[in-house]
């Protein structure tokens, strides 16, 4: 089932059935997952879900940079930025936007993937610069105590998107905004059943 339209956005180009690319590599794709959706608490519990959230991401590597419910085409839906390593090399990392749109028994995802080219780590190097090593790591805001994967700094809020308008964060958060402008859900899908968690 196809459950939302609207996915075509400028400078992407479809490249195969619900995957659309552009010239600097980001990639959009569209997923439905036929089975009842497996997030660790329901939608009206933020504080239990992105504390979840945080933990399920470092255990994986990666780092939760935000979580937080949206609507998506007239329907509550997890947005989430997430950054990993980049796989298979030493340096740089992938940042992952995605809405979940979740019902009872199913649900349908919209993903953006943007990785770091050429030289990396630019953003951090000059927002340490600027705020001091101190002030740059801070624990986690959903979960303080977390440990391992990659760490929560202040170079990833979004305050400073518009002095890195290439970085692939903020080319994530970018597309996030178009698809929340964009995309609709199909009734088919919007008369399904609600997610309780």
């Amino acid at each position: 089932m196809r459950a939302l339209v609207g996915m075509e956005l400028p400078g992407f180009r479809n490249v195969e059935p619900d995957v659309w690319v552009n010239d600097a590599g980001d990639v959009v794709s569209l997923h439905f997952f036929g089975l009842p959706p497996d997030l660790p608490a329901a939608l009206d519990d933020g504080p239990s879900l992105r504390a979840a959230l945080t933990r399920m991401t470092a255990q994986a590597g990666g780092g939760l940079i935000e979580a937080s419910v949206k609507p998506l085409g007239g329907l509550p839906a997890l947005r989430q930025i997430l950054k990993l390593p980049m796989p298979g090399q030493a340096h740089g990392q992938v940042f992952i936007g995605s809405f979940t749109v979740p019902r009872a028994r199913c649900s349908t995802v919209v993903k953006v993937q943007a990785p770091e080219r050429g030289t990396t780590g630019m953003r951090e190097a000059m927002v340490m610069a600027e705020v001091g090593p101190d002030a740059f790591f801070r624990p986690h805001p959903y979960a303080p105590e977390v440990q391992g994967g990659l760490p929560f700094h202040a170079a990833d809020h979004a305050r400073f998107d518009d002095r890195f308008p290439d970085h692939p964060l903020t080319r994530v958060r970018a597309v996030l905004g178009a698809l929340a402008e964009g995309v609709e859900v199909v009734p088919e899908f919007a008369a399904l059943p609600p997610f309780t968690g």
